[in-house]
């Protein structure tokens, strides 16, 4: 089991990067050799001569060349096949199953909420967890679990402007009554008085991590990778910070699929690469992986332009500690082995989570995931 201390830099910690919208597994690590691909999809298919070969049936489609240059280095594990039973295909519901770790039921608690309770119980350290981006995905939301969520680094807190502390407060109750009615009042004013208490604890620790950054790294202009660097500064500062959230949107690929999936991964394969080489650069490698997921894949056969919102989809854990190769199945694309115009899912999302929690943090993942499940071996001694 990994150890939950590192090498001096905290513990280990993990980068969740979530694709918003239903990334097309098909599309990403593509069966180049497999007729029922061709056949099926006429209009958004992958010639074969384009594809990044990782063996002699897949590879990653064009624009993923720096994930491919880490996979050859061993740092990419491909978890292929990754679902749950009974697909959901909206896209609120689904991610919100994987959020909450909770396929059947409605769930209250995010799963990295309840990582973040487990690793720090008293709440002492307001940065424990940091989501890069507007909003709080519902993976980190638990009640009486403070994270911080980062717009912009430069700019982080709520009302941030406001010097005075007591005009914060004040301006919290403020909100709360214009929001919360008189019936749910103490509620909203309890739960935005403790966000902004939160938040005004972690503002200004944060705005230090920029200041204290030098790398040799250069990352591209786009938020993606703005939030990569982010999140290395954040590492970098040792703030305590052991999970890091960002959301990559725009895979809800309908139409224009060809044009639209190229730019995404154009934009998000050089942010994860500089981002290894920057942990990698600094000391932090061994003690930092990635999680890529995605709420659900696409169907098999296009639509003309696009896909359709599918099943049995493709996860990516990342980093130098990480055991690369294929894990799981990849689906067959056979029409008597298809779930209604769908890939088959093969292997639960919950074995790569209970992979996560037990080898790389350490802890039960019983209580995290609702339930016990095999496991992946994917990280190194």
């Amino acid at each position: 089991m990994a150890s939950t201390n590192g090498n001096g830099h905290g513990g280990k910690k993990l980068v969740v990067v979530q694709l918003g919208g239903g990334n097309d597994a098909l599309n990403t690590v593509i069966p180049y050799d497999n007729g029922h691909y061709r056949d099926l999809r006429p209009a958004v298919g992958i010639p074969a001569d384009d594809v990044l070969k990782i063996n002699d049936t897949l590879g990653f489609r064009p624009g993923m060349e720096p994930i491919k240059e880490l996979w050859d280095e061993g740092k990419v594990a491909v978890i292929q096949g990754i679902g749950y039973p009974n697909p959901n295909r909206s896209h609120f519901r689904s991610m919100d199953i994987w959020h909450t770790a909770l396929p059947e039921d409605i769930g209250h608690e995010g799963w990295l909420g309840k990582v973040i309770r487990e690793m720090d119980p008293q709440g002492e350290n307001v940065l424990t967890g940091v989501n890069f981006g507007r909003g709080l995905p519902r993976a980190l939301g638990v009640k009486g679990v403070p994270v911080a969520s980062v717009g912009n680094l430069e700019t982080y807190g709520l009302f941030p402007d406001m010097q005075d502390e007591a005009l914060r407060k004040y301006a919290l109750e403020t909100f709360s009554k214009m929001y919360g009615g008189e019936r749910g009042r103490d509620a909203v004013l309890d739960f935005l008085g403790q966000t902004g208490l939160d938040a005004m604890k972690g503002a200004d620790i944060l705005r230090t991590a920029p200041e204290m950054y030098r790398s040799n790294v250069e990352y591209a202009s786009n938020q993606i990778a703005n939030d990569m660097k982010s999140a290395a500064q954040v590492m970098f500062a040792d703030l305590g910070a052991r999970i890091y959230y960002t959301s990559h949107g725009g895979y809800d690929t309908h139409s224009g699929e060809l044009v639209t999936h190229a730019q995404l991964w154009g934009d998000l394969a050089p942010a994860i690469g500089s981002f290894v080489d920057d942990v990698e650069e600094h000391g932090y490698g061994d003690d930092a992986a990635m999680l890529v997921f995605t709420e659900f894949g696409r169907r098999i056969k296009d639509n003309g332009s696009g896909t359709d919102h599918g099943s049995g989809g493709v996860a990516f854990m990342i980093g130098s500690s990480v055991k690369g190769g294929l894990y799981g199945e990849y689906p067959s694309l056979a029409p008597e082995d298809q779930l209604e115009g769908d890939l088959h899912y093969n292997n639960d999302f919950r074995v790569t989570y209970t992979s996560i929690i037990e080898d790389w943090f350490g802890m039960d993942a019983a209580p995290i995931v609702n339930g016990s499940f095999e496991k992946f071996d994917l990280f190194k001694n």
